[in-house]
This record gives C-alpha cells, structure tokens and sequence, in this order.
C-alpha cells in the first residue's frame, strides 16, 4: 500500500522546520529524518525533500509531537495560598491575572485548585490542548503532597485506594504513600486522574483525616519543581511533548 503523501507544495523544508522548533541544527534534523524518526500526519517520513505547513501539519519526533505554531504557549504556575482559579474575579479576590499581566497572549487556565490550595496549574492559549487536559476521557493523572490532622491507620490508604462513597458518586485514589507522620498529623502523597471539585480534600474527610494544606505537585509528565509561589515558566519542549502525548496529541 502506498503511504498517504504528506507533502505540501508551497510549504516549508521539513528539516527547517524541526531545527526552528528546537530539534537541533538542520544537519541534525536530516538524520532524525533519514532514519526514519519523523512522522507528519501518521505519516513516517525519511525524503529530505518533504514539506510541511507549520500550521497545520501535525509532526512528531519519536512518538512526541513537536510545536510549530509559535504563537502557542503553556506555562506552569504555582498558584499561592488565597488566591481563586479564575483569570478574574468580580468580587475582587486575588485572581491569576495578577501573575500573567506582562504576557500579551489570551491565556486560560487548564483545571482549578481552590483558593485554600496551592500549587501546580496550567495556562496555555491552546484550546485543544486545555480541552483534552479536562476531559476525563483521557485521565491525565495529578499528584498532591497533603498534610492532614490525625494519625494514618493501615486501613486508611487501603480504603482510599479501593474507593469511598462521596455525595456525587464513589471515587478512589491511583497512589497513596506516606512521607511522614507522628501520632496527630502526617503528610501524604497521593495521585488521582479525576477532578471533581475539592475531591481531595473531600476523599480525606471520608476517612476522617482533615486537610490542614494540600500542593498540587505534578500533572502528567509536568512536575512543580522549584517553582516559587507566584511564579510561572513557559513549559519546555520536551516537557510540552510530553503533555501533548499524554492526551494523544
């Protein structure tokens, strides 16, 4: 069967356009396509000759999708205490606004953490991205570190793992692990893909363990890292493909 033909005419070298993209120089991008590591449009692709519209032409380099429209951006965030997940907000609360005032792009922020939690969150202009990012369908796991009041019992990650009955329905945990813990508190890290409202802090209160604080650390393949509260940083590319993967992008 001969392969679909993904060449566009009047677009761009496709080496070009992986070296403008951050894949290395043209040379480099050459052999990632001479050895058969490029694909555009399902498409695995080894002619140098082959080009490709940045806009629309959807390219990967070894299974992660690569970024040509350079108007797109993501970035992380770690949200502060106090502060709502809203871009604005009518009643004059702190709003991410504040920490994004220098971009000129319109961005939106992928999930929500309540005002009482901190942590990881994400801004981007893409709208498939952010789209496939909440929908559940595609299940992108989130971690938390959660300091809780009480002592954790052996049964308590058990039965936060198997699941606990909510008001809206049963959920569970992905992971759970203890990091630390005296005979009145303990700090926890859990991971979960769903993101009903507060259901962290909801699931901990089923099991009698009051959330004194909750970060989000990580979504999907994006960790927080050093991030200090009010910070952002543009995603990298390797870490943006990643996400993209993620969803099936």
């Amino acid at each position: 069967m001969t392969p679909r033909d993904v060449h566009v005419a009047d677009g761009v070298r496709l080496q070009k356009v992986l070296a403008q993209a951050g894949h290395g120089s043209r040379r480099a991008c050459e052999k990632l396509i001479a050895t058969g590591r490029v694909s555009v449009d399902g498409v695995v692709v080894r002619e140098l000759g082959v080009r490709v519209d940045p806009q629309r032409s959807v390219i990967h380099v070894d299974g992660m999708r690569v970024v040509t429209d350079t108007s797109l951006v993501t970035l992380a965030l770690n949200k502060p205490l106090g502060v709502v997940s809203t871009m604005s907000d009518p009643e004059g609360r702190p709003s991410l606004e504040q920490f994004v005032a220098d971009r000129t792009e319109r961005l939106f922020h992928v999930g929500r953490l309540d005002a009482e939690s901190e942590g990881l969150l994400l801004l981007t202009n893409d709208g498939e991205l952010a789209h496939r990012l909440a929908h559940p369908s595609f299940e992108v796991p989130k971690t938390y570190v959660v300091n809780v009041t009480g002592r954790v019992r052996p049964a308590t990650g058990k039965a936060l793992l198997e699941g606990v009955e909510l008001e809206d329905g049963p959920a569970r945990l992905d992971e759970f692990r203890v990091i630390d813990q005296t005979p009145k508190a303990a700090i926890i890290e859990v991971q979960l893909h769903e993101g009903r409202n507060r259901i962290v802090r909801r699931m901990f209160d089923a099991v009698d363990l009051p959330v004194e604080r909750l970060v989000r650390t990580r979504i999907g393949p994006v960790r927080l890292g050093d991030l200090r509260p009010g910070r952002t940083r543009v995603l990298g590319r390797t870490e943006l493909g990643s996400l993209m993967a993620a969803v099936g992008l």
